[in-house]
């Protein structure tokens, strides 16, 4: 980590109890080993919450909306934490700007607000929005666009993979499509899944409830299969019938995929929406 802070004194605590600041927080997850902080390695929440430590002079733990696995990007990631008023208050109006001074040039905080208290970046969440990127352009993606947008080497039907989106929409059990994770339900309500092509570039925008574990990258996957001939339309909503991960079904590159936004309810509903999602669906 780039660091070019040099801290004043301790901050201390003249009271006033805890503030719950949101954060806007972008990344080029090239170099980056997902978002969840991991021993020895970089990660995006490794890194933000020791800037944040830094400039701020107080510990701080970030619940994020949506956990990025390695090498995925963000322009529309929320975090929240919760800190000492008195830190926040000292820190308020220069806190971006010194966050840029710390932060390593992949990783960006486009701003800090106060929250509500009920705000959780997490289960307040109504819909999580990504988009997939890819080129069957012979030439591969375009340099300035090389990081996220991943160069195909085939000719795709987009309009097969289009009418293979349509029928994997709703709520379903997504378990073919997931890396189940102990004690986690599969059952996502998925809003959108648009295929679009505009020249050699195709866009893959993918909107739901909320994202288990590997779910877009590998809807992504066999959607890819169907636009390369491989596979019926049918065919990926034929494995909504399946209780476990299909192995049958490929994961895109991570360098494609984007979060792009996180939609959230007004103030006075944050808290019945955190507790209709933590409510697992059976």
């Amino acid at each position: 980590m780039v660091d070019q802070y040099v801290p004043d004194e301790p901050a201390t605590d003249t009271g006033g109890g805890l503030v719950r600041l949101r954060l806007a927080v972008s990344y080029d997850g090239t170099a980056l080993h997902g978002w969840a902080r991991q021993p020895g390695q970089r990660t995006v929440q490794g890194d933000l919450e020791q800037a944040l430590s830094m400039v701020l002079r107080v510990p701080v733990d970030l619940t994020v909306a949506g956990r990025t696995d390695a090498g995925v990007h963000a322009t529309g990631q929320v975090a929240h934490c919760d800190v000492p008023r008195s830190a926040w208050q000292e820190q308020e109006h220069r806190l971006v700007r010194r966050l840029r001074g710390v932060l390593p040039p992949d990783i960006a905080v486009p701003s800090v607000t106060e929250a509500h208290p009920d705000f959780d970046a997490r289960f307040s969440a109504l819909g999580r929005h990504y988009v997939y990127r890819l080129t069957d352009s012979p030439a591969g993606p375009p340099p300035l666009r090389r990081a996220d947008t991943v160069g195909w080497p085939r000719i795709l039907d987009d309009g097969a993979m289009a009418a293979a989106a349509g029928l994997l929409l709703g709520e379903n059990d997504f378990a073919a499509f997931c890396r189940r994770r102990e004690g986690a339900t599969t059952i996502r309500t998925l809003l959108a899944l648009d295929v679009a092509r505009a020249g050699d570039l195709i866009t893959v925008a993918a909107s739901a409830d909320a994202f288990c574990h590997s779910m877009v990258r590998s809807l992504v996957g066999a959607l890819l299969a169907v636009g390369e001939g491989r596979r019926p339309t049918q065919w990926p909503a034929g494995l909504l019938s399946r209780t476990e991960r299909a192995g049958d079904v490929p994961v895109a590159p991570a360098g494609g995929l984007t979060l792009v936004r996180v939609d959230y309810p007004a103030d006075d509903d944050l808290a019945a929406r955190a507790l209709v999602t933590r409510a697992r669906r059976d």
